[in-house]
């Protein structure tokens, strides 16, 4: 994720309307995210599809390690050998 630029990065709704084809093309070519204010104040935020992939990708892969650590903190955990035939399991059945 690319720093925001105040000077560029943040414009009134009004102003992205007005311009709007504009915008979602230097939103793909500067793969930046673009705030979008309204009353002066953030309403929303437009990233690029790769961004968005990125964070979401991001977000699953931080969800599944905090799953893992509570797993692991109430004792929910495998031995190597229930792993490894957990997954022979699921070998053979696909």
């Amino acid at each position: 994720m690319r720093n925001i630029s105040v000077s560029s990065d943040i414009i009134p709704v009004g102003q992205f309307k007005s311009s709007l084809a504009k915008y979602l093309k230097d939103l793909q070519i500067r793969k930046n995210s673009l705030i979008i204010t309204q009353n002066g104040k953030p309403a929303g935020v437009l990233v690029s599809p790769e961004e968005f992939d990125e964070l979401r990708e991001t977000k699953l892969f931080i969800d599944s390690i905090s799953r893992g650590l509570v797993d692991s903190e109430n004792g929910e955990v495998l031995t190597t050998s229930q792993i490894r035939t957990e997954l022979k399991k699921h070998r053979f059945t696909k």
